[in-house]
């Protein structure tokens, strides 16, 4: 999916994976899961790209529904991977997260574990190597993407800010498709070690001008940036999971 000129998505609502195309090459965020490998290469082909064209992935987090391709892009190609310190563990898979479920609906749920299973969510790679970032720090990655710590999900979570693309990649740190429940819109992403933290960091968010908002699961926001955080402290409120 084209969102704009510098600006694709691949995957789909329940798991997303984003490129950021500049005459410097291309920067993907997250790595969804194994099986989105051949829409990689073939949304690369429609854009006039190769992987040899991938300077890096930033993974917003170091859940296994975002580490996908990452560790074959990094063994086969040389490409290295960017996570925040305190999640460097979790996608060397060396900690384990939380994973609380939290209230289900068994449809949606059911979907989400189907297209998880057939995408290879059942046969995660871990990362060998990681380059750690941090908080405020500036990568020199096509797009010039700053990294904006975004902590509660996990502890190294980060949103990424793309002034180039108007975009700002927020991975779990919000949902607009509750994968559980199959609810939309803007609110809280399910499997969060932290929910009154991870609601409490979005106001990092507020201040920045971005046409998009992008989490890894969900249809893309462009509703503006201080809606989509108003919406999830809203749901987070009246405690709406579905």
């Amino acid at each position: 999916m084209r969102l704009g000129p510098h600006l694709h998505r691949i995957g789909n609502d329940l798991v997303a994976v984003y490129l950021i195309d500049t005459d410097e090459g291309v920067t993907v965020v997250d790595a969804g899961l194994a099986g989105h490998w051949r829409e990689l290469t073939t949304a690369l082909t429609s854009m006039g790209r190769s992987l040899g064209d991938i300077r890096g992935v930033i993974l917003t987090h170091g859940d296994t529904d975002h580490l996908g391709f990452a560790e074959r892009l990094r063994r086969d190609h040389g490409v290295p991977v960017y996570v925040h310190g305190a999640d460097a563990a979790r996608a060397r898979g060396e900690i384990k997260p939380k994973n609380t479920w939290g209230r289900i609906k068994l449809g949606a749920t059911a979907r989400f574990l189907w297209y998880a299973s057939r995408m290879g969510g059942m046969r995660t790679t871990y990362l060998s190597e990681v380059v750690e970032v941090d908080d405020g720090q500036t990568l020199d990655l096509p797009g010039a993407p700053r990294i904006i710590g975004l902590p509660g999900h996990s502890p190294g979570s980060i949103a990424v800010h793309v002034p180039v693309v108007d975009a700002i990649f927020v991975g779990d740190g919000l949902t607009t498709r509750h994968v559980l429940t199959g609810r939309h819109g803007p609110q809280p992403a399910p499997f969060t070690d932290d929910p009154e933290q991870a609601v409490a960091s979005l106001n990092r968010l507020e201040g920045l001008p971005a046409a998009w908002v992008l989490p890894g699961h969900g249809t893309p926001w462009n509703g503006g940036v201080k809606e989509a955080v108003r919406q999830v402290k809203a749901a987070a409120a009246t405690g709406t999971k579905g």
